[in-house]
């Protein structure tokens, strides 16, 4: 191709780049070759301005080339083309399209281009175009033409492979897989063993994507197979054949992988963490082995010592986990994540000096939500009895998962105070600067009301909404609850109805009528229906099964009622739970027991109602 024709094409491109910016999203080159067919942005993808650009670098106005670097860069594969005007007029044609929206005449004309033509810059395009436009197999086609004109480039192999994959053809793919990783490895592998053992786990990660498990090992096994010899065998070749087995749920074959890869890299951090996350699935303590005998053998292996401190909290070692903790803490001083650990725990062990100390290094180091912080500091000076500190606190949460709770807490401790108004005034303000929270908050002031013992006022705060709002679910059901608490049952039967029609996966909906029918020794055999379906939505429930334990207790079923009820209370421990066990024993005939129930739940929660009316009730 000679030089002017070169310049006219390389400026054609340029012009098209500039026409298109103002319309159209850039995407950095090489990303859409990472998108699933379908994939939508928004804006078809703009034209890169450099010809000849680096795989993965973003195309940009400054990025456009000199006629003479065009010429000089440009690759020995292009096609001779001569511009025609009406080649001319197709490009503009396409591009025109594209950015008034106009895509099936974009794709149309691009596929032409490309076929015609066999430029792979025009192939890339129309590949790009035809996926934006959910046009898998004409991005097929197109990512075809561009491997033809251009085999070497990483990102036309990449693209063609995914779309092969996507098209459910995996023995297609696996030809340019292979070439992939060879260009990835540097065409070299026995001489870049490092870049090889990279390009082994990229292909890993972008197989994980296909659904079919067993095919995803074949494909591995088979690409990975001249790199698992005694010749020469490479950590990560074993490493993707464990993750690819893992995949297909073959642990065994997985766990010896994962050895051989350990053995050919003793200190491969990532290589021991996949094999407790493994070993998790049958022993935790197997796993925690695992990472302790390799923290004894490589102290410094940072990454393994947090999974296994985060493991020692799972297990409930708080202690332990504590020491693991200072040891990175050590290493990292400045380190948010491990600061944030160490503090959530800290305050887990009900440790709240060192928790407040971490968590405002946090807030001074600006690290990720500042929200959670904010609130845990209120909770600490709450505790502490640093009131003004807490309302401070508090206040300082702004929309976040921690908003609400922050707001309940703060109206509560106004309530607490003894400043009941200036705390539902706090939550009608937040309502007022964030609508979205205003039901929530709403509730929230109900349950401040009932706390206070002003039931009736809670209930017709919420049945006042109600009118205006016939259909929320959590009005529906808060409601319910304080209209039984109020005697009205006909309310709380009509309410709970109507949510279960509303929202009848509502497991809690279901416990709410069932227990309310058996606690009023009313419909056993409907409530035992309800709490059961309540269950099988929500198996683990303990409030569910504590309505089970309360019910089988109302028919009788003594055995059966302190069996669940020990088992809810061992999953949560709350004292209503506690007063209707204690209970159960204590008219089994188990009084021991039911003091020593009711004596534990006392100490932990002293001022609640319900467990003080059952000691009452029957340890006067």
């Amino acid at each position: 191709m000679n030089s002017s024709l070169q310049r006219l094409i390389t400026r054609l491109f340029t012009l098209l780049y500039v026409l298109t910016l103002s319309a159209c999203a850039q995407m950095p080159a090489g990303s859409i070759a990472q998108e699933k067919p379908g994939a939508s942005t928004g804006n078809p993808p703009a034209t890169e301005a450099k010809v000849a650009a680096a795989p993965g670098k973003a195309a940009s106005p400054e990025a456009a080339v000199s006629p003479h670097e065009a010429e000089s860069e440009a690759a020995a594969n292009l096609p001779k083309l001569e511009l025609t005007p009406q080649l001319l007029y197709r490009l503009l044609l396409a591009e025109i399209a594209a950015t008034r929206g106009d895509l099936s005449v974009a794709v149309g004309a691009y596929q032409e281009l490309a076929k015609s033509t066999r430029d792979p810059r025009v192939a890339k395009r129309a590949a790009e175009i035809a996926l934006y436009a959910r046009q898998p197999d004409a991005a097929l086609d197109a990512a075809r033409i561009w491997v033809e004109a251009d085999p070497e480039s990483m990102q036309a192999q990449q693209m063609l492979a995914g779309l092969l994959l996507g098209a459910q053809r995996p023995d297609e793919a696996e030809v340019h897989l292979a070439k992939l990783l060879a260009l990835d490895s540097g065409g070299s592998p026995a001489a870049n063993p490092e870049r090889l053992g990279e390009a082994l786990l990229r292909i890993g990660r972008l197989l994980a994507r296909y659904p079919d498990k067993a095919v995803v090992l074949r494909l591995i096994d088979q690409l990975t197979s001249p790199y698992t010899s005694p010749y020469e065998n490479i950590a990560e070749a074993h490493f993707a054949r464990a993750q690819a087995a893992a995949g297909a749920k073959n642990d065994v074959r997985a766990l010896a992988e994962i050895e051989r890869a350990r053995t050919l890299r003793p200190d491969w951090e990532q290589a021991v963490l996949f094999k407790a996350q493994l070993q998790q699935r049958v022993s935790s303590t197997l796993a925690m082995e695992t990472l302790q005998n390799f923290l004894a053998a490589h102290p410094k292996a940072q990454e393994v010592r947090m999974v296994y401190a985060r493991s020692l909290i799972g297990e409930k070692r708080y202690e332990d986990a504590r020491r693991e903790f200072d040891k990175l803490l050590a290493e990292n001083p400045d380190n948010g994540e491990v600061i944030y650990s160490v503090a959530l725990l800290s305050l887990q062990l009900n440790d709240l000096a060192p928790a407040e100390k971490y968590f405002k290094q946090l807030l001074e180091l600006g690290f990720g939500d500042l929200n959670p912080p904010r609130y845990y500091l209120g909770q600490i000076a709450e505790s502490n009895k640093k009131y003004p500190e807490a309302l401070q606190w508090y206040r300082a949460v702004t929309p976040s998962a921690q908003y609400l709770p922050a707001q309940a807490r703060a109206a509560g401790l106004l309530a607490q105070l003894g400043r009941l108004d200036e705390g539902r005034q706090l939550l009608h303000q937040a309502a007022v600067n964030n609508p979205n929270y205003a039901d929530a908050l709403l509730i929230t002031e109900s349950q401040l009301l009932n706390n206070a013992d002003r039931v009736a006022d809670a209930y017709a705060l919420l049945d006042r909404q109600l009118a205006t709002q016939p259909d929320q679910p959590e009005l529906l059901y808060e409601s319910a609850l304080l209209a039984e608490k109020l005697g009205k049952m006909d309310v709380t039967e009509r309410n709970l109805r109507k949510l279960i029609r509303l929202k009848p996966d509502n497991a809690h909906a279901y416990n709410a009528l069932g227990y309310s029918f058996a606690d009023h020794g009313q419909h056993l055999d409907e409530a035992g229906q309800l709490i059961d379906k309540a269950l099988e939505l929500a198996p683990s429930d303990p409030f569910i099964m504590d309505s089970k334990g309360w019910l089988l207790y109302r028919r009788g079923d003594l055995s059966g009622a302190i069996d669940i009820l020990s088992k809810a209370l061992a999953l949560r421990a709350d004292p209503e739970i506690a007063a209707h066990l204690g209970e159960v024993q204590w008219v089994a005939g188990r009084h021991d027991e039911a003091k020593k129930t009711w004596d534990d739940a006392a100490k932990a929660s002293p001022a609640n109602g319900a467990l003080a009316a059952a000691i009452k009730k029957f340890s006067p």
